[in-house]
Formats: structure tokens, C-alpha cells, sequence
């Protein structure tokens, strides 16, 4: 099973060597993560992966080679597949604090999870609100919906007492990390390559090799200190928000999470469709607290790098036309605005949450895309990783 595992890894082009798995072995045989299979997901991991970018194909692997081997822990009560409708929620038990502290613990983990597989051997059909059997709206330690002060929740997806000894959840290794931290974390990854590392500030961080150097040169112990390093690369952000941009939402969040969290110095603001005189930073209050983009162009210096985020799908007049914006008459068209920004800011890219095959389909993409010279990427991490090397050249 290992080798397989291994073999997959492979042609999932995840860049695992021989030596790496040889590694893992030894590390199974010292003891480690014996019988336990997140613990051997983490292992295995460490062991194999190099790039945080090929956590992904490995999830996808070790979930595919794994999948269903994963016992619930305690007793071997695992193997049986609880019928549906023993767990259905027809009702829901709500007991005072008196009727609660009247029910008595079955008496620690081992004789529950015995009494668990007895149950299972004997139960035949659904029970509802008893206190003996799996079911649900009761004060059994088996079930869902109802109270025991220690039990084992069966079929419930949230918690409403906090009281179970153990959760009979069959875990799928391929969600161990929610879809916005998985997709923040690919985001970071293609972000980093727009880092630009500088020592700017007070001296806080040891000089090791400033130190040497002056030790040996003055003949006792002369200790250097220097900045620390950190990311000077400077960023707009603009993002397109409402009308077709609503469906985008979560990605968008995913990505102003990301950069966020990369990039020390960072500025954002909002606009719909296209830019025209004015942006903002509060979608609650853009009519009273716009922001000239005026102001914007000549408060950032032009080594600032620009991110703009959007579908570009509009009506053309919204681009080449002055009273064209679907909101408020704009003086001037935004096409005009599109080529200030880019005569101050020449590093400029554009990132639209569509996909590339629909974009020769809309005229206003096409328009855009001639204003911004052909710097426009999709949203995805090979996507992301090609504008970020456009900002760096």
C-alpha cells in the first residue's frame, strides 16, 4: 500500500524522491504514527512534500489511497453503518438543569464504547426518545438531539451541549483544510513572488557576520545589529465589487485575505464597473466618504505596484463615454482614468475572476484588456504567479 501511495504521488507530479520514502519508512518502523492515520497524514506529509504549492495534489492522493480506512477510535463498534433513519431528526429533547443533573453517566470511556458495540449487535429498528438505544430526542448516550452528560453523538452536525465523550464523524483527509484557507493559502504562495525584502528601520536583529567581521577586526567582541528583513514591495488593490461581481465574492475575499496578510505596505479601494473620479474604502458609506482618485494618484508614489480586480463587464459607454457609468454622471470617461492610473503607476496588471474563454465573448473585456495592454489574468494560481512576474520585471 505504501509503494502505491507513493507511486500516485508520482504521476500526481508531486516531486517526492526514493530517499524521501525510504525516510518515511524508517520513520513508521521507529513508531511513529503507528496505528493512527491522521497521524500518519502528517508524517507522510512532512516526509514527502517540499512545496507548500503540492499540498493540494497530496491531499487529493492521500484521500484517494486512504479513503475508508479510517476506523473511529476506541472499539471496533466502527464497522457497522448506521441505518438513516434511526438518526433522522423528528424531534429534539430540551431538559432543565434539574431533569439534566437526574441523568448518571454511563462510567468512563471504556464502558461506553462496550455498551456502544452491544447496541449495535442488538438494535433492529429506530428509537426516538428513549434512554437505552441509538436514536435521537432522548437522554440515551447514543444518538443525536437529545441529552446524556456523557455519550457518543451519532449523526448530528452541530453541537448543542457540548457533552460527548466522541463524535462518530468519519473524517475525509481530502477537507482537512475549509475551501477559503486552502484557496488563501495557494493565493500567498503565487503572491510571494511580488516580495521585494528590505532592512529598513531600527536595528533590532543580530548582524552574525557584521559581528565577526568587526570582532576580528578590532580584537574583542564588537556586536553588530542590523534591521530586520522584511517585504518593502508596495501595492494598490482595487476591486470591482457589486452587480456581476457578486458571484465572485468568496474568491475576492480569498485574495484580500492573502494579500493582507503578505504585504506590509498595502492599500485597497473599492469601485464599480469602472473607475471614474472617485473611489472609496467602505462599501456602507460610498456616497459620503469617496476618495478623489485624484487624491489617490498623487498620494502614492509611482513605485507602487497596482492589482485591479474585476469581470471588465460592463456596457462600452461606461468605458468610452462621459455620463456612461450606471450609477452617477461621470464628468469624464473611464477609459481616461485607466490611462492616468497607468501613466503613473506603469506596473499595472488586471486580474478577472472569469474565466479566459469567455472573455473574447464580451466587448468590454476586450476594451479593457486594450487599456490596460494586454496585462490582463485570470483568477487562478497560474494566473496569479504570471501577473505577479509581470510586476517584478
Amino acid at each position: 500500500m505504501f509503494i502505491d501511495f507513493f507511486l500516485q504521488l508520482r504521476d500526481s507530479d508531486v516531486p517526492c524522491s526514493l530517499r524521501e520514502y525510504l525516510t518515511l519508512i524508517e520513520a513508521m518502523e521507529s513508531g511513529h504514527a503507528a496505528f493512527d492515520l491522521e497521524g500518519f497524514y502528517y508524517l507522510s506529509r512532512s516526509a514527502l512534500v517540499k512545496d507548500e504549492r503540492n499540498l493540494d495534489k497530496f491531499d487529493r492522493v492521500f484521500g484517494a489511497v486512504f479513503k475508508g480506512l479510517e476506523p473511529p477510535e476506541g472499539e471496533e463498534a466502527v464497522g457497522h453503518d448506521i441505518p438513516e433513519e434511526w438518526l433522522r431528526r423528528l424531534a429534539e429533547k430540551i431538559l432543565t438543569e434539574e431533569e439534566k443533573q437526574q441523568i448518571e453517566a454511563m462510567g468512563g470511556f471504556d464502558k461506553l464504547m462496550e455498551t456502544l458495540k452491544k447496541r449495535l449487535e442488538e438494535q433492529k429498528k429506530r428509537h426516538q426518545g428513549g434512554s437505552k438505544w441509538i436514536g435521537t430526542a432522548g437522554t440515551s448516550p447514543f444518538g443525536a438531539y437529545g441529552y446524556n452528560p456523557e455519550g457518543v453523538r451519532i449523526g448530528q452536525d452541530d453541537n448543542r451541549n457540548f457533552s460527548a465523550v466522541k463524535v462518530w464523524d468519519k473524517r475525509e483527509f481530502k477537507n482537512l483544510d475549509d475551501t477559503l484557507e486552502l484557496g488563501t493559502r495557494n493565493i500567498k504562495v503565487a503572491l510571494r513572488r511580488l516580495r521585494q525584502f528590505a532592512r529598513e528601520g531600527a536595528p533590532t536583529e543580530l548582524d552574525l557576520d557584521g559581528t565577526i567581521r568587526g570582532t576580528a577586526r578590532q580584537g574583542f567582541l564588537d556586536i553588530q545589529m542590523r534591521p530586520e528583513k522584511h517585504n518593502a514591495a508596495k501595492v494598490l488593490l482595487f476591486f470591482d465589487v457589486g452587480g456581476s461581481m457578486n458571484p465572485h465574492i468568496r474568491i475576492m475575499e480569498e485574495l484580500f485575505s492573502a494579500a493582507r496578510s503578505e504585504f506590509k505596505h498595502m492599500e485597497y479601494f473599492y469601485f464599480h464597473n469602472c473607475m471614474y473620479e472617485s473611489v472609496w474604502r467602505d462599501n456602507k458609506r460610498r456616497h459620503s466618504n469617496a476618495i478623489s482618485t485624484w487624491d489617490v494618484l498623487h498620494t502614492y508614489p509611482h513605485d507602487y505596484k497596482v492589482i485591479i480586480v474585476g469581470d471588465a463587464s460592463m456596457s462600452p459607454y461606461e468605458i468610452v463615454m462621459p455620463g456612461g457609468s450606471v450609477e452617477h454622471w461621470n464628468e469624464e470617461p473611464g477609459a481616461i482614468w485607466f490611462q492616468r492610473l497607468l501613466q503613473v503607476y506603469p506596473k499595472t496588471v488586471w486580474i478577472n475572476p472569469l474565466k479566459p474563454d469567455y472573455w473574447e465573448y464580451t466587448q468590454s473585456i476586450s476594451m479593457i484588456r486594450d487599456l490596460v495592454e494586454d496585462r490582463m489574468y485570470s483568477l487562478t494560481l497560474s494566473g496569479l504567479e504570471s501577473a505577479m512576474r509581470e510586476l517584478v520585471r
